[in-house]
């Protein structure tokens, strides 16, 4: 049942995508309809009898299933059709990606309470950043569209015309990446002083935990120089991407990795 859920959200996210942004409306009902589609599918694949399903393509189904909600409710307070037309076509792919690469079953009878926290927050934090990058392409777009002095009317022109101005972005930007960070704080936090109790072991700095102190650094830094230096505009941008590309190689990328390069199945 769940395949055909995937398939439906990923209908419904195609046609988010292709609507034109005069109808508001539509575009806002069709997002949230595909959004509760697509969080059942996950919630019936995810959840099983025996366990909890993980993988690199689950994990990125439930990061852009939260990027769409985070999506919606900004574009109820701020124009960000321009926003829909990079969130829309990925969410669309993430929803097919579980179809295509079902991952494994970890068992969870035996783990603590603080597991189930733990998974929860670090795929908020995920989820944020991943909006947040999103933000920061769309800006660097916007930005290098007001330099050369474009007025090509396409689809990305017009997709970055429809959105509020550089400085109301970049409010939008820290606003998130403050979020995002405090989220991504409590993973690490939690993965460093309850690493034996959450997985069984004394924490080790293996590629996720290094990639993932490296990102909580690097948004550090960022709000560090934002705050002390007034770092912005370009600055802002690379460290956000540095960032978000590293925090992905923390676990979509090894399992990534692990799952379709190597066809292993760690939980």
């Amino acid at each position: 049942m769940q395949t055909s859920l995937f398939f439906a959200a990923a209908l419904l996210y195609a046609l988010c995508t292709v609507l034109p942004s005069r109808r508001g409306a539509l575009v806002s009902g069709a997002t949230a309809l595909a959004w509760l589609v697509h969080g059942a599918a996950m919630w019936l694949d995810m959840a099983t009898p025996s366990g909890l399903r993980v993988g690199f393509a689950i994990m990125l189904s439930a990061a852009m299933w939260i990027s769409v909600a985070a999506y919606w409710l900004e574009n109820r307070n701020f124009s960000l059709d321009g926003l829909r037309r990079m969130v829309m076509p990925s969410a669309f792919a993430a929803a097919l990606l579980p179809v295509l690469f079902p991952g494994s079953v970890m068992p969870v009878q035996h783990q603590s309470a603080a597991f189930g926290w733990h998974i929860a927050v670090a795929v908020l934090a995920y989820s944020t950043m991943t909006i947040a990058a999103f933000h920061a392409v769309l800006m660097a777009l916007q930005e290098s569209r007001l330099h050369t002095r474009s007025s090509s009317s396409g689809w990305l022109g017009g997709a970055l015309d429809q959105l509020p101005a550089l400085l109301t972005m970049e409010k939008l930007l820290f606003r998130m990446i403050w979020i995002g960070f405090i989220l991504l704080s409590l993973t690490v936090l939690s993965g460093i002083v309850f690493s034996e109790e959450l997985f069984g072991r004394a924490l080790r700095f293996d590629h996720k935990s290094v990639f993932a102190i490296l990102s909580w650094l690097l948004f550090a830094s960022l709000l560090a120089g934002r705050r002390w230096r007034g770092w912005r505009g370009k600055t802002a941008l690379r460290f956000t991407l540095a960032g978000f590309a590293t925090l992905a190689l923390a676990y979509v990328g090894s399992r990534f990795v692990l799952e379709v390069v190597l066809h292993r199945s760690l939980a």
